[in-house]
């Protein structure tokens, strides 16, 4: 059982960052999969000098959910490691539960992590889990994208995410913890045939005798992870040559977009769509093609909170004004998850849209070259109705706009991270 353990223990920190960061996080649920990892890494960190921090997301969707809660907290205790409970209390019994509780989860671990200056998290995901999402996508007819899975390293708010026991089984670190003698907590979730991770678990239990198993779809999900680092690649390169960024919006070569591969015609407009509206889920891909045949036609059209605008040659993807309608913040703070403005100090000033009203106000928008649509949602300075500035629309009278610290450069946004 020694040198097995010593061979999990080796696989795992094969998974990690070569150089580890002196303040580590694992996000800990009680179930095996996490409590596995938090024993392991933590034989790993006495040994690496690493600072180890737990914490435990209560959805408070269950009765037992807190003092489930507690007993990861008494586990980490006995290894001394320091546990935090975050409580989520955002459910309000409408829309996808899952969904909305794994986006709640994220959100908490992100912030507690900034919180404690913990550069990375390790999380739980095994060989299982990425096999039961290849087969959930694999049911939505999801690309190479989709279909390559969860990635061993991602960066969510300045956090890096790490999945060291992605090629692991479950039943592997089971076993581990039943040498060491360690309990784990049994979800009933986990038996809910309600849920499509759960029926996709079945599903698995089905295909073994076809010899489709965990191991061998997350093989599959990493042959079609570097299929599409590949296409990345391709996508980035593409850009280069066909897409300029002005002011934060993106102006297409309409000739040169047409002579790319379909794929990466979708790969290039959903990449200018998720760096301009931000990262979140892609547009479905209806919306993907309709959106390509109107660069290929030279028609207007929106897709994901961006307007897609033709000027003869050219199609220009901007910030759709009804995204940002309502959006008002003080000078100074994040202004549509991306803008910053600084300026001269004006009482009661506000960043809202330029919009129709501004516009007209604007003398020499027209003089920059952009069809008037694009310049609409652009950050604007006001104080009441009075227009104070339009850094991005040529009118700066003494205030700058910038790209919020953080946000990646074009280009290089269209890599995986």
């Amino acid at each position: 059982m020694t040198e097995n353990v010593e061979r999990l223990r080796a696989e795992i920190r094969a998974c990690l960052p070569k150089t580890l960061p002196s303040r580590l996080g694992v996000a800990v649920s009680g179930g095996s999969d996490s409590v596995a990892l938090l024993l392991l890494l933590n034989e790993i960190a006495q040994g690496a000098q690493v600072e180890l921090f737990a914490a435990t997301v209560d959805h408070g969707l269950r009765p037992e959910s807190e003092d489930e809660a507690r007993k990861v907290s008494t586990l980490a205790a006995g290894l001394g490691i320091t546990h935090q409970i975050l409580k989520w209390k955002g459910w309000t019994g409408d829309g996808n539960l899952q969904d909305q509780a794994r986006q709640a989860r994220y959100r908490l671990l992100a912030e507690w992590a900034n919180s404690n200056a913990i550069s990375a998290i390790a999380l739980g995901h095994t060989a299982d889990d990425q096999a039961e999402t290849f087969l959930m996508r694999l049911g939505r007819a999801a690309g190479i994208t989709g279909l390559s899975g969860m990635s061993n390293e991602r960066n969510m708010n300045g956090v890096t995410l790490l999945r060291p026991v992605l090629g692991v089984t479950r039943q592997t670190l089971r076993d581990y913890l039943s040498g060491e003698r360690v309990d784990w907590i049994e979800d009933p979730s986990n038996q809910d045939l309600r849920f499509d991770r759960i029926k996709a678990r079945q599903a698995l239990i089905d295909l073994a005798e076809l010899g489709i198993t965990a191991k061998s779809l997350t093989r599959v999900a990493e042959n079609l992870a570097q299929a599409r680092e590949a296409l990345e690649r391709f996508t980035q390169e593409s850009a280069r040559k066909i897409a300029k960024v002005e002011t934060g919006d993106v102006c297409l070569d309409r000739v040169a977009f047409q002579t790319l591969p379909k794929e990466i015609q979708r790969r290039l407009l959903v990449g200018c769509v998720a760096w301009i509206a931000g990262q979140g889920y892609p547009p479905r891909q209806t919306s993907v093609d309709q959106a390509v045949k109107a660069v290929e036609d030279g028609s207007a059209t929106s897709i994901g909170g961006c307007l897609l605008v033709p000027q003869a040659n050219k199609m220009w993807i901007c910030r759709e004004l009804n995204a940002v309608q309502g959006e008002t913040v003080r000078p100074g703070e994040l202004w549509d998850r991306r803008w910053i403005l600084s300026g001269d100090s004006v009482a009661d000033a506000q960043i809202r849209p330029l919009g129709e009203e501004g516009l007209p106000r604007v003398p020499d928008w027209r003089s920059l070259g952009k069809p008037r649509k694009v310049l609409l949602a652009s950050p604007a300075v006001w104080r009441a109705d009075e227009l104070i500035s339009a850094p991005n629309a040529g009118f700066a009278n003494g205030w700058s706009a910038e790209l919020a610290v953080g946000t990646p450069e074009f280009h290089s946004s269209f890599l995986s991270h």
